[in-house]
């Protein structure tokens, strides 16, 4: 077939290579929304494992949901979850220090400065206390509690099962049409004149033919990488962790509503309560750690009965040059990895098919492609900077490990961002960036940068006025997190007999 007849063929049939989360995200969001315009296949192997590390979620996961209109409580309960109101981050700056990032938004903004600056000004006068108790989620995950608000009063997202994720997207992607073929693929079949991926060859010697394909083969790429050959940028000289290990362990306590990442000698823990059980897992940079030493370090520390052998992952930090290259779009693994450090992987697959089914043409065509990367371009590189940005900031130099952290180099606009905030208390971000001022602000501040000013804004209330005005934020958050309930006992009202235990044996 000539280019130009596949340049100018209308796309009735997507091919999403690969399953596990990245594959069946897809594959909902395509047959919920363009099902009855689209055939819609998913090839995978049972042969072939995922990384099913991706446990834990951010608060875009919920808006996601209530696009495909999933069904919450249906959701948590398939997935065992428990609700998320943020990140405890333990030993970053120093040892034995510990802030959370949580999902909120802390007292009230005026247009032409942030809360902060306004508080800043009240602890100046001695009239402000921490900065946590202005943000009902921050002083609910304190307080391990949680209930939904009305009216949305507060932001939360989910830990889960990933496996059992898959499962119910795969159910959910069916009922709307979508066609799941088992198959192992072995060969790419490209058009010779246009470079176009035309079918993928499976091993029982079928093939599967496409106008549009999505490679969710995680780190192998087969389709982005192997076949198109689009390159891949390296980022390990800002983020050195490239190894992991992760397992599952019984739950020793209730389920408490925010992940746990505990820094080490050469990278961090995490811990991620379900319903049923821990997940567990260590993050390492292999120049700085054996994967017998992680091993032993990892084990040492787990709380509970380990359920399953730690399952080792390598992994390399970047992202690929083009996500979207002629009629191939890489998502997830395939795309790009940065490291489960502030849950984003799970994030930028979803960013990605939003930008699809925004962007989803009649036909393939240039701008279409160059617009899509640089879009991605752009929020992976925002993401990327955060996420250096919990290393770089850092009073740790007791290990090489540490030391070699803090004489990094880091990005360029990294640099501005934390500069700008240290010397004038001012973040700044674009629409599409995925981490609002307060995150920013609360890793900052949490890992110690402080601002030098704050905005003239604050100075315009009397002394008097400001005090009523922090007092009644703050009053208003104690007020909230003080009716709620429990996160567990909500969790178990929510999903009635999840965390039931299996019957005995007979016997």
């Amino acid at each position: 077939m000539s280019e130009t007849d596949i340049r100018t063929r209308p796309i009735r049939r997507v091919v999403i290579a690969g399953g596990g989360t990245a594959g069946w995200m897809a594959a909902a969001a395509l047959s919920r929304t363009l099902g009855k315009v689209l055939d819609i296949t998913l090839v995978e192997s049972e042969e072939i494992g995922t990384v099913g590390v991706g446990e834990a979620t951010i608060p875009t996961l919920v808006t996601f949901h209530r696009l495909l209109e999933i069904n919450e409580q249906e959701y948590m309960s398939a997935v065992k979850g428990t609700i998320k109101l943020g990140i405890s981050f333990e030993n970053w700056l120093d040892k034995g220090h510990r802030y959370i990032h949580s999902f909120g938004v802390s007292g009230k903004d005026h247009w032409s400065a942030g809360f902060q600056h306004f508080w800043l000004r009240g602890q100046k006068l001695g009239i402000a206390s921490g900065y946590e108790d202005y943000c009902v989620e921050l002083k609910a995950a304190l307080q391990d509690k949680f209930a939904h608000l009305p009216r949305g009063g507060i932001n939360y997202a989910y830990h889960m099962d990933a496996s059992l994720y898959a499962r119910y997207l795969r159910t959910l992607s069916q009922g709307h049409g979508a066609r799941r073929v088992e198959g192992k693929i072995v060969e790419v079949v490209k058009d010779e004149a246009s470079g176009f991926v035309t079918a993928v060859k499976l091993a029982d010697g079928s093939m599967l033919g496409g106008d549009l394909f999505i490679d969710c083969t995680g780190f192998r790429a087969l389709l982005i990488g192997q076949a198109l050959g689009v390159g891949f940028t390296d980022w390990s000289h800002w983020l050195f962790n490239d190894s992991a290990l992760a397992t599952q362990t019984t739950a020793v306590r209730d389920a408490v509503p925010y992940t746990r990442a505990i820094a080490g000698s050469a990278g961090w823990q995490w811990r991620i309560p379900l319903q049923h059980r821990m997940g567990n897992g260590i993050v390492y940079s292999s120049r700085f750690m054996s994967d017998d030493e992680a091993r032993h370090d990892f084990l040492s520390s787990v709380e509970g009965e380990v359920i399953k052998d730690p399952w080792p992952i390598r992994f390399k930090p970047g992202q690929r040059q083009k996500s979207w290259e002629k009629n191939v779009v890489a998502l997830g693994l395939a795309g790009s990895f940065i490291e489960p450090l502030e849950s984003t992987t799970i994030h930028l697959i979803q960013r990605g098919i939003v930008h699809l089914l925004r962007m989803f043409p009649q036909v393939i065509a240039q701008p279409d492609i160059d617009q899509y990367n640089a879009q991605l371009d752009s929020e992976l590189a925002h993401v990327r900077d955060f996420v250096v940005m919990h290393y770089k900031l850092t009073n740790r130099r007791d290990t090489p490990y540490w030391q070699a952290v803090q004489d990094m180099e880091m990005p360029a606009t990294l640099k501005h961002r934390i500069d700008l905030f240290r010397e004038t208390g001012k973040v700044f971000r674009s629409s599409e960036e995925l981490f609002a001022e307060n995150s920013w602000i609360q890793v900052m501040m949490g890992q110690g940068v402080m601002p030098r000013q704050y905005h003239p804004t604050a100075d315009v209330m009397s002394e008097p006025d400001l005090r009523r005005f922090l007092d009644d934020i703050r009053a208003h958050v104690d007020n909230t997190v003080r009716q709620l309930p429990p996160h567990q006992a909500y969790i178990d009202q929510y999903c009635p007999g999840v965390r039931a235990p299996e019957p005995a044996a007979a016997g």
